[in-house]
């Protein structure tokens, strides 16, 4: 039978809104056993509404649910007893927080010396690290609402890239600390860290800045690159068309009944078509706006043009590409409703990528974990009785 290529590890995720729990739901779609720890009334993420409204089933499938309290000394003596038994373990609690609950990497590490302890915070050591970071916090501090929002008008991106690219490093990480585990039969703290991420994504605006010398402008102000690289008016909506190369020049004009254009050669190279903007863009605009987007991606596509629809989030729960790919996961958003929704992309050869267990309810999990760690019915009952646990009520003798 083919596996996951991180079957056979086991995870610790502590994770909570964004940030942790895209690290451990990229572990759990490659395989590993991911716990995700949660205290016993559940992850606040689970109320939220507005923007944060899916949070939770996002980017917590494929894992079991522990939900336990750690600040009593019952719950915190049923973590060190799993400890031992992890690979990793994931967290995105501001700083000091793990430290103060006693469950920090330096007493940890004595517990499992192999034990890879991946934090993920606002930023690296340095001048910055106590203070509190949000997503849209270094956005602002890192360049990239600058660069997303109009001249003097800085604005957020329209989802959380930020945390999610700063789980995924924290996935390399893991990964790498692993690999080095293999030679050295220990583990180590990896971290990463937000402001640090948009730092990384934001570098090729920087490099722009000091070849330019000068500050770059906004992507909505951007200087023209390509001559044909902008978002046109249909018919019916909007369709994006991108003109990278000479050769893409040509069969456009082509394929559009431009030939004049294609044949005019103070027209034949991208310099000069962005110094003729003004005269070409018109045609292309009276052209598109007279088809449907339908019509325009299929010319476009015959010819090799690099184009796609302006689309809605909610339109790809119809996209056939997605369907086909085999990434989407028909997922438990709440007990009524289910949804398809995109899971780490990545295609291995060896096994398929699925949704092998929906977002836990509070605690779904919990008690076959406790009982391989040799916990009883009834030492698990007395936590639970306590208030140090929680479980589904399937799982309450």
């Amino acid at each position: 039978m083919n596996t996951l290529p991180l079957a056979g590890l086991r995870v610790l995720d502590f994770g909570h809104t964004v940030m942790g729990p895209t690290c451990g739901v990229v572990l759990a779609d490659l395989g590993a056993e991911v716990i995700r720890i949660e205290p016993p009334e559940g992850d606040r993420t689970r109320r939220l509404g507005g923007f944060g409204t899916g949070f939770f089933g996002t980017y917590n499938r494929n894992k079991a649910s522990l939900a336990l309290d750690l600040k009593d000394k019952r719950g915190k003596a049923v973590l060190e007893r799993l400890v031992p038994t992890a690979d990793v373990l994931v967290e995105n609690f501001a700083p000091g927080t793990m430290e103060r609950l006693g469950l920090g990497w330096e007493h940890l590490r004595t517990l499992n010396p192999r034990l890879v302890y991946c934090a993920l915070k606002g930023y690296l050591p340095g001048p910055y690290e106590d203070l509190p970071a949000l997503d849209e916090v270094v956005q602002m501090q890192g360049g990239l609402a600058h660069m997303t929002g109009l001249p003097g008008r800085p604005l957020r991106a329209g989802t959380s890239v930020v945390d999610i690219m700063g789980g995924v490093f924290g996935v390399v990480g893991i990964l790498a600390a692993l690999r080095q585990r293999e030679a050295t039969g220990e583990g180590q703290k990896v971290q990463a860290a937000l402001f640090e991420s948009v730092a990384f994504m934001v570098g090729q605006h920087m490099a722009a800045g000091a070849i330019a010398g000068s500050r770059v402008p906004p992507m909505t102000a951007r200087r023209i690159t390509w001559a044909i690289y902008d978002v046109f008016t249909a018919a019916d909506g909007q369709v994006f068309v991108g003109v990278t190369s000479d050769q893409h020049w040509q069969r456009l004009c082509a394929q559009f009944g431009l030939e004049a254009l294609g044949a005019d050669p103070s027209l034949a190279t991208n310099g000069q078509r962005v110094a003729a903007r003004d005269r070409i863009m018109p045609e292309l605009e009276r052209i598109f706006g007279a088809m449907t987007v339908a019509e325009v991606l299929e010319r476009c596509r015959a010819a090799r043009i690099p184009c796609a629809p302006v689309a809605h989030p909610e339109d790809l729960f119809d996209d056939p590409h997605l369907a086909a790919s085999g990434i989407m996961g028909e997922t438990a958003l709440s007990d009524t409703l289910r949804a398809a929704l995109p899971m780490t992309p990545l295609r291995f050869e060896t096994a398929g990528i699925t949704l092998r267990q929906q977002p836990p309810r509070i605690g779904e999990g919990g008690a076959a974990v406790l009982a391989g760690l040799g916990l009883s019915e009834e030492e698990i009952a007395t936590l639970r009785g306590a208030g140090v646990l929680t479980l589904p009520e399937e799982n309450i003798a």
